[in-house]
């Protein structure tokens, strides 16, 4: 699975259930205004992320893969399904599934990747 897949999942996973137990890489610096939010880690990593209603919109830059990257996540309810694209080609679709305090997240890239996990707030992923 590509860098920017991972962060983009795991930015989800973390605005989803807001805690996570698992290692994170070095902090980024951000700035942040009513609906935006811009960052930098100390890799060069670039992303921001938009609100609008019930619609976030991410977008990145990996410096590894020097590809940039744009996702799209809508809510319905308990439901969040997103859908990304990066600048070599690569695309990707999946969804998020609230249950409490637990999230059921599954997708698929045309990089070849995909999975489905669980994610609790007392056990994490």
């Amino acid at each position: 699975m590509k860098t920017a897949l991972k962060y983009s999942l795991l930015s989800l996973g973390l605005l989803m259930i807001g805690n996570a137990s698992a290692q994170l890489p070095a902090l980024a610096t951000c700035t942040r205004s009513a609906n935006l939010l811009a960052c930098v880690d100390a890799d060069g990593n670039a992303y921001s992320v938009n609100t609008v209603g019930d619609t976030l919109y991410l977008r990145g830059f990996e410096k590894t893969g020097r590809r940039y990257w744009a996702q799209t996540n809508s809510r319905f309810g308990q439901l969040t399904f997103f859908t990304g694209v990066a600048s070599d080609g690569e695309a990707w679709v999946g969804y998020t599934r609230r249950v409490g305090w637990t999230t059921i997240n599954r997708f698929s890239s045309s990089g070849g990747s995909g999975a489905k996990f669980t994610c609790s707030r007392i056990t994490g992923c």
